[in-house]
């Protein structure tokens, strides 16, 4: 037989804790009369069968058929006062869980209105902090028979409704402003997004006590990195590398300038990879001249992309999807001079 409980308590500081089960593991056996102590910023919720008899708040409380009304109905009426009843508590922690930190994993897509090429990639990071508001409901939806629930349990559970929200709100917001109007309304986006997130955590027994974005920045990825991720199609791809590829070789200096500014922030580099272009196929003087010569008339795609300073396979897919004109010879494929940079330029 189990261990018979006559008293009924968890004296531990719960700091990362959220819910401790009481026995950790098995059924316990308790008795009418038996005490049960709940200390400040704890309930305890009872469970037997898996149905929830009573919450208990802060204090002394001695188990009685009249402060868990379903008791009686659930062990039968016909027993002794003294027999023991098999159930578990769940003591739930009450205090605030603050100084969590979010982030976003990859960068969130916007549009960017009358900016650069119109998208802006964003990432952000900063703290929250949250509540247990129903502890029933809480350990029933979320923490089930585990003998400890701790903040780190559902840590990545948070993380994921921040960032959803924040993206559904980054979009909605980037339809009617350009990057630097959101960025000059960070606090004001902080309260929205909050605001939004409220009945999220509430349906699973939790409230939202403080929501901060202390950083939303352009994002510093790659335009590799952002194509493995699928969030840029193979034009967009294309430009942004060659305008990068232009501008580090016109400083030519160690360190080149990176893709983030220009589709992070999308400032200009429309305007800089127009110019670019046009200087590097069109320019006058002798060096535009002998950069326009070294095009040919005909190219292969490994030509082009030698030309492009991308790989065979982006040309490919280029014209695989229909961006890229090129004449099929047989099992091989010919780019035009036009076509090219007909293509840069689009």
């Amino acid at each position: 037989m189990a261990r018979i409980f006559d008293v009924i308590e968890y004296a531990n500081e719960m700091n990362d804790e959220i819910v401790h089960r009481f026995p950790e593991q098995g059924i316990g056996d308790f008795r009418i009369g038996s005490q049960v102590i709940v200390r400040e910023s704890q309930a305890a919720v009872f469970f037997r069968d898996g149905n929830a008899l009573d919450v208990f708040k802060a204090g002394r409380h001695t188990i009685t058929t009249a402060n868990i009304p379903y008791l009686i109905d659930l062990i039968g009426k016909a027993f002794n006062e003294r027999t023991p009843f098999p159930a578990e508590v769940y003591f739930v922690s009450m205090k605030e869980f603050a100084n969590k930190k979010w982030g976003t994993s990859q960068p969130i897509l916007i549009s960017n209105p009358n900016m650069g090429l119109g998208v802006a990639l964003l990432q952000g990071f900063g703290t929250y902090s949250f509540q247990v508001k129903d502890p029933q409901q809480f350990v029933t939806q979320i923490v089930g028979t585990q003998g400890s629930f701790r903040a780190s349990d559902i840590e990545e559970r948070m993380r994921g409704i921040i960032t959803s929200q924040l993206q559904d709100s980054l979009n909605e917001w980037s339809s009617s402003n350009n990057l630097p109007q959101l960025l000059a309304k960070t606090q004001e986006l902080t309260g929205f997004v909050r605001s939004e997130m409220l009945d999220d955590f509430e349906a699973i027994g939790l409230t939202l006590k403080s929501f901060i974005i202390s950083n939303l920045k352009p994002s510093d990825k790659s335009a590799q990195e952002l194509r493995d991720m699928g969030m840029l199609d193979m034009a967009t791809y294309t430009q942004l590398q060659a305008a990068d590829a232009m501008r580090d070789a016109a400083k030519n200096e160690g360190g080149g300038a990176g893709l983030t500014a220009g589709i992070g922030a999308g400032m200009g580099i429309g305007n800089l990879m127009g110019q670019a272009l046009q200087g590097g196929m069109q320019n006058t003087g002798a060096g535009g001249a002998a950069a326009a010569g070294a095009m040919p008339d005909i190219m292969t795609p490994a030509e082009a992309a030698k030309i492009m300073k991308v790989t065979e396979d982006d040309i490919m897919a280029a014209i695989n999807d229909g961006s890229l004109k090129a004449k099929k010879v047989g099992k091989a494929f010919r780019i035009s001079k036009d076509n090219l940079e007909s293509f840069m330029n689009s």
